[in-house]
């Protein structure tokens, strides 16, 4: 098969994966839509770039090889550009530099002083450079996401670029100079646009199964995390607290819950509205988060009112825990950036605690023990810790 057949076959099957990407792209998440754009606008320049590519033998060289190689080294850089929008990263214009230098000294060797192997040079070198950067980059993004197929994309970045370097050399090497890479008899002319299709066929089914991991991540955190708080949920809690108790119960080991519930929460809503209510909601999410520490956990149980798992050794104990969160709490007024509001809100909450025991069937029972001390709590003049023994 000639290189131009394959250049056509490789084009067409570029086509068919940016056209699916393009179908798919309003059902992404917002915040997925622009990785998707860059990465769709970046597989089509890639395929403009090769037809333009395999017409060079009846186009003028000197329009269509610049336009062609920087189409191709356009398109990489995009797909640059869209991992790093995936992974949130800063906008910069540098990851286009390799392109444009590139470009510059492409049409300088097909229009001014034809050259052959100074062209592959140039436009592998940088190549490889951007797909190193984005390689490098997006390696490095695996801390912020789980997504398996991060690292499939990371070894199709990595073997394109080995694949640019391994065709620098062959050519700077090859004793018998090509004219062009549309010479027909030349293995390599034949190989590189399979090779080159990957990353733009493969590497496009690669990036839809990164949104597909992506948007799978985001519909458990929204079914497990609380979206006001972004503290775990009812769900979570409850799921939680009862393999806690099974295991507690097993082990004979201590376990307690603490109920949490705001001070007067319906005055600061009717006095200064649900906004600043639901300021208040996370000021005290954060302040928890923050104090829960070790094996403790909390998250929020409906309204004001939250949940704390507490792993303590004894009712001690957990009153001591107990105890923290709720000065901390009272120590730490919610901050109001409206000059029309007070400066500083005071907020103080009530905490009821209930400990396992042996005649304990389930969570829920532990749950209504701290339920009952809150409502000791609220009775006693509220801002303080109650506990319930079985």
């Amino acid at each position: 098969m000639d290189p131009r057949t394959v250049f056509i076959i490789s084009t067409i099957m570029m086509l068919l994966n940016g056209g699916m990407l393009g179908l798919l792209h309003r059902g992404l998440s917002s915040d997925l839509q622009p990785a998707a754009k860059d990465w769709r606008i970046g597989t089509l320049l890639i395929a403009a770039g090769s037809i333009l590519i395999a017409i060079q033998d009846i186009a003028p060289r000197w329009l269509v090889l610049p336009m062609g190689n920087g189409g191709l080294l356009l398109g990489i850089a995009l797909y640059w550009r869209a991992l790093r929008r995936f992974d949130g990263r800063a906008e910069t214009a540098w990851i286009f530099a390799p392109a444009g230098v590139a470009t510059l000294g492409v049409i300088w060797f097909a229009a001014v002083q034809p050259h052959f192997t100074a062209r592959v040079m140039l436009s592998s070198a940088a190549g490889a450079i951007t797909l190193l950067g984005a390689a490098s980059n997006f390696y490095r993004g695996r801390h912020r996401s789980r997504e398996v197929s991060r690292f499939a994309m990371v070894g199709i970045l990595l073997a394109t670029a080995t694949f640019m370097v391994w065709r620098a050399a062959y050519f700077a090497l090859d004793p018998h100079e090509l004219h062009s890479i549309l010479t027909p008899g030349n293995w390599f002319n034949t190989l590189m646009p399979l090779c080159a299709a990957v990353l733009p066929v493969v590497g496009t089914t690669v990036f839809l199964v990164l949104c597909s991991e992506r948007l799978r991540d985001e519909w458990e955190r929204a079914a497990t995390i609380d979206f006001l708080t972004s503290l775990p949920n009812r769900r979570t809690i409850s799921s939680t607290g009862i393999t806690r108790f099974n295991a507690a119960q097993r082990a004979g080991t201590p376990f307690a819950a603490a109920v949490v519930d705001i001070d007067h929460f319906k005055r600061v809503n009717d006095r200064f509205g649900h906004d600043v209510g639901d300021l208040a909601l996370q000021h005290v999410a954060a302040v928890l988060a923050h104090n829960c520490r070790g094996p403790n956990m909390v998250g929020r149980q409906g309204g004001e009112e939250f949940v704390a798992l507490l792993e303590a050794g004894s009712m001690d104990d957990a009153r001591v825990a107990a105890e923290r969160m709720r000065a901390a709490i009272e120590d730490l007024p919610l901050q109001l950036k409206d000059a029309s509001l007070p400066t500083q809100l005071p907020i103080t909450v009530s905490i009821g605690i209930g400990q396992i025991a042996a005649t304990d069937r389930n969570f829920e029972d532990v749950l209504r023990r701290a339920d009952k001390a809150l409502y000791v709590a609220k009775e006693c003049g509220r801002n303080r810790v109650e506990l319930c023994y079985a």
